[in-house]
């Protein structure tokens, strides 16, 4: 039976360029886990773009696996993955902290990437985005959009920084805002996600800060149906109707996945956390709604540059 659903689960994809590569350096082959599937519109293709990205731009073969959610078949990922001379692993999100940090210590010529966690070790990264400030200027443009002086964040943990940035940007542009925060307690949790949207709903909050993964695109078409707004989260989601969408924080995970490919390769990959930000050219604000007045995106894009320079958000000023 184990056999059977791994084949079904975790079957390994290659994807091979087609020129030679280019590379000169220390990376050979690249792989990347996802806990769910690539298919997964907001996190999981992220991933998978970044994978694709890495194979264009440096011309090395790349391989992925899709439901990694245990530890047995996290391993066995990376027995695979050495075998076919992997040693660059991407583990797509904090879930692989745990046994990354157990693991790593076995493979030592492969080097282990995951997200938002604390970790150790010569062979293991992990990346950071600075996500205060991109809630920070969704939480203006919240501020500044709001009809009830009412909005929401419907986040999936409360450790998220930029859920406390949404707050201050929010309070910064519009002081007579009151922020209504909920919390998932989960990335992908559509069922409970939608019963605390309706609470917000119910609560005359025009606004919804949507910062979760695989809920993200159920709620922002309910908030469609009710002729609310949404801020995007991760992908510049105006795509989903930019009458909905007033903008979005994005995340650009194939950059930054191709930034960390490039530095492995020189041998310049830092073990640890590393963090990243607007001025490393990772994080940007989406496309912005026609509903948004033309001054005001002029305004924060200024404020946004500022912030590059000096590192210091307006109300820091």
């Amino acid at each position: 039976m184990y056999k059977k659903l791994g084949l079904i689960l975790i079957l390994l994809f290659s994807l091979y360029g087609c020129g030679q590569p280019t590379t000169t350096g220390n990376l050979q082959k690249v792989g990347l886990l996802v806990q769910e599937t690539i298919d997964e519109k907001v996190w999981g293709m992220k991933g998978y773009e970044g994978l694709l990205k890495i194979q264009s731009d440096l011309g090395v073969d790349v391989f992925y696996k899709e439901g990694m959610n245990e530890d047995i078949k996290i391993r066995h990922a990376i027995e695979e993955f050495q075998q076919n001379d992997v040693n660059l692993i991407f583990g797509h999100g904090s879930e692989f902290a745990g046994s990354f940090q157990a693991i790593s210590k076995d493979y030592p010529d492969i080097h282990f990437v995951l997200f938002n966690s604390d970790v150790s070790g010569r062979n293991i990264t992990s990346l950071n985005f600075e996500s205060h400030a991109m809630g920070f200027f969704g939480g203006m443009v919240a501020g500044e959009m709001t009809n009830t002086k009412k909005i929401g964040v419907l986040a999936a943990f409360e450790w998220q920084p930029e859920i406390d940035g949404f707050f201050e940007g929010a309070y910064f542009q519009n002081e007579n805002v009151h922020v209504n925060i909920k919390y998932v307690q989960d990335w992908n949790n559509t069922a409970d996600a939608l019963p605390l949207l309706e609470e917000m709903i119910d609560d005359n909050v025009d606004i919804v800060y949507v910062a979760g993964d695989g809920y993200n695109i159920p709620v922002i078409e309910r908030l469609k149906e009710e002729g609310l707004y949404a801020i995007g989260y991760v992908n510049d989601q105006a795509d989903l109707g930019n009458r909905t969408v007033l903008t979005s924080t994005v995340q650009h995970i194939d950059e930054l996945y191709v930034n960390v490919a490039k530095s492995f390769n020189k041998g310049e990959l830092e073990n640890g956390e590393v963090y990243f930000d607007f001025k490393d050219g990772v994080i940007s604000m989406g496309e912005f709604s026609p509903l948004v007045d033309q001054e005001f995106q002029s305004n924060l894009n200024e404020h946004i540059e500022e912030y590059k320079k000096s590192g210091l958000l307006p109300n820091q000023l």
